[in-house]
């Protein structure tokens, strides 16, 4: 059954935001998806700022946007980019695909959002084949006890203004207690916005064990 979920003013924002990403945030989506192949599922992929970064040997991708104004614009940057591509009305938590469908999952910038985080990681562990892959770049909560206090305090204002997004979560820990292996992982801050909410990331790969 289609996902009801509507933000209409965090989808624009969140769109205007991809449409003037700089080159270090496009290297970032790139290196989160080098290496990548076979059949992909990517969740909450917005207005679709991934899809060109996508490898060659990646055959189909699947990509799932519950909130109706980015599945639009996701449904047309697929078809620009030429690419097997393939937009589903669905949620992180109720994924619509069989036990091991897919080589791989991606999660960039989503898993902060999803309402129940543990809920989208165990549908992840479950349509991703034994020894596939997640690759992820998310928010989380930060190291230093000064910002973690901080995105704690900001956490449920920003969530009701960006989408649910709650960037005090610890994101490595989850994937882990969802079943995948945690193989590379980068810490690092945002250095624009060096102490607000959002600066505390991570990227990397996990495997499905």
């Amino acid at each position: 059954m289609p996902a009801e979920v509507s933000h209409p003013l965090f989808a624009r924002l969140a769109a205007f935001i991809a449409a003037r990403e700089g080159p270090v945030e496009e290297d970032r989506r790139r290196d989160t998806l080098a290496g990548l192949s076979g059949r992909v599922i990517e969740i909450g992929s917005g207005s679709g700022p991934n899809f060109r970064h996508y490898p060659d040997p990646v055959r189909e991708l699947v990509a799932v946007e519950p909130e109706a104004h980015l599945r639009a614009r996701a449904a047309e940057a697929a078809r620009d980019s030429g690419r097997p591509i393939r937009v589903v009305d669905a949620v992180a938590d109720r994924l619509p695909f069989e036990d091991g469908a897919f080589d791989a999952a991606v999660a960039v910038l989503v898993l902060c959002s999803a309402p129940s985080q543990p809920a989208a990681l165990a549908e992840l562990h479950r349509v991703v084949r034994p020894g596939g892959e997640l690759r992820f770049y998310e928010h989380v909560v930060g190291t230093s006890t000064r910002l973690a206090l901080l995105q704690r305090v900001v956490a449920p204002g920003l969530a009701k203004v960006f989408g649910g997004c709650r960037a005090d979560r610890d994101t490595g820990r989850a994937i882990e207690a969802a079943g995948f292996k945690i193989e590379r992982c980068r810490r690092f801050l945002i250095r624009s916005i060096n102490e607000a909410p959002a600066a505390p990331r991570i990227l990397g790969a996990a495997r499905r064990v």
